[in-house]
């Protein structure tokens, strides 16, 4: 959470954060921010003192919503920035952050960067920068970083916001079943009323629809995924392929609040009208799965003791693993699951890679999505819900859906 803020900046030895970009789409300024109108920014965190954000006066009203110390830009005169410099743009720049720094005392030890900006340009100013400061020391930082650390341990408000996503989510869901379960089906394809068959990119454009007006937005698409497709976990579906009977779809949504807020991550696998018996087989083992790794799952625990669990579970039964062999692509192929918050993906982790840091402590908002997959065999299932660790060590699904992997269509 923010409060441990401090105390992991002094713990990484960090005198300062700096934070650049937009407070949209640009998780480390949201977290810091609470998002909003601000479309370019720099934040400036020193150990044990409040943030300071720096804004564009165009932006003034904008910067004053997020309840922090404000500073405009315009008090570092550019123009007398660039004369010193002899017109040197990048090195004006790194001058205003010299001048920034040293306002608030961080002009020594290691300053951490973050944000979202053009990699080229500010990798040129944050050279300079250096060069003018040769007594600070510049660093990025990557699995351990502070802030996705601070950012592991969510806050009621956060979980809150969580959850009102998981609504908006399954509810989407549900529309979208209603969707297709609402055409009438011909030689084995779902059918439009002007005859054309139903295709996958019919339905993401209502998910997209459904979503902007639930006040959400969907910046890293969705998974809709049938038959060979759906055996590749990571597949987004192809636009033009119809809907068949029978056959596998995964459907993984994870969108976010408009603005780049928090996501949700949440997936099903329905078959439309029927399932062959040997999709009925994979899908009830994952679903065995899911539910007896949610039933283990205990506050504290490290979480690759689960991931470790699921693959002795699918190797027993017959199941490549990635435990057994990390290049497989069939099978068990990924982590059991995830953190969730500003980004889809974050800490904690399950795989194996993972650390000691990666537990299911109070706070912490993860997925739990066991699968499995075959693509040479047309099919593949998967099962996620969203869950968080209360602060009594219970386990919470954010937002129930039904696990149904058959869904009923209108006969021809």
């Amino acid at each position: 959470m923010k409060s441990d803020l401090d105390a992991l900046m002094l713990e990484k030895d960090l005198e300062a954060i700096l934070i650049t970009g937009p407070a949209q789409h640009n998780p480390a300024m949201v977290y810091m921010t609470g998002g909003g109108h601000v479309s370019s920014a720099d934040l400036i965190k020193r150990r044990g003192q409040a943030p300071v954000l720096f804004y564009n006066p165009m932006e003034r009203d904008e910067a004053a919503k997020s309840g922090l110390t404000t500073k405009n830009l315009m008090n570092y005169n550019f123009s007398e920035l660039l004369g010193q410099t002899g017109g040197d743009y990048q090195r004006a720049i790194a001058k205003r952050y010299q001048h920034m720094l040293t306002e608030l005392g961080a002009d020594r030890g290691n300053i951490a960067l973050y944000g979202r900006s053009e990699i080229g340009t500010f990798y040129a100013i944050f050279s300079a920068l250096q060069n003018e400061m040769p007594e600070i020391n510049l660093v990025g930082e990557i699995n351990n970083s502070v802030l996705m650390l601070a950012r592991m341990t969510k806050d009621e408000t956060e979980i809150e916001r969580i959850r009102k996503m998981g609504k908006v989510t399954t509810e989407v869901v549900g529309l979208v079943a209603d969707y297709i379960t609402s055409h009438r089906v011909r030689g084995g394809v779902m059918i439009k009323a002007d005859g054309e068959p139903l295709t996958i990119r019919d339905v993401k454009q209502r998910i997209n629809l459904w979503l902007s007006e639930r006040g959400a937005e969907n910046p890293e698409g969705t998974i809709f995924a049938i038959g060979r497709d759906a055996g590749v976990p990571h597949s987004s579906g192809n636009l033009d392929d119809p809907l068949e009977l029978g056959h596998t779809i995964v459907f993984d949504i994870y969108p976010c609040e408009a603005g780049g807020g928090y996501f949700y991550d949440f997936t099903r696998t329905w078959c439309l009208g029927f399932a062959p018996d040997e999709v009925i087989s994979l899908y009830d083992t994952v679903l065995t799965a899911y539910n007896q790794m949610a039933s283990q799952l205990q506050v504290g625990k490290p979480f690759k003791e689960y991931q470790d669990a699921v693959c002795d579970l699918f190797s027993a039964q017959g199941h490549p693993t990635i435990k057994e062999d990390p290049q497989t692509q069939t099978g068990y192929v990924h982590s059991l699951g995830h953190g969730i918050g500003l980004n889809v993906h974050e800490r904690p982790w399950s795989g194996s890679n993972s650390d000691e840091k990666d537990c299911l402590v109070p706070g912490v908002v993860f997925t739990l999505e066991p699968g499995l997959y075959y693509p040479d065999k047309g099919m593949g299932i998967r099962l996620e819900n969203s869950l968080c660790v209360r602060p009594d060590g219970t386990m919470e699904v954010l937002a129930d859906y039904p696990m149904d992997l058959i869904l009923p269509v209108k006969s021809s």
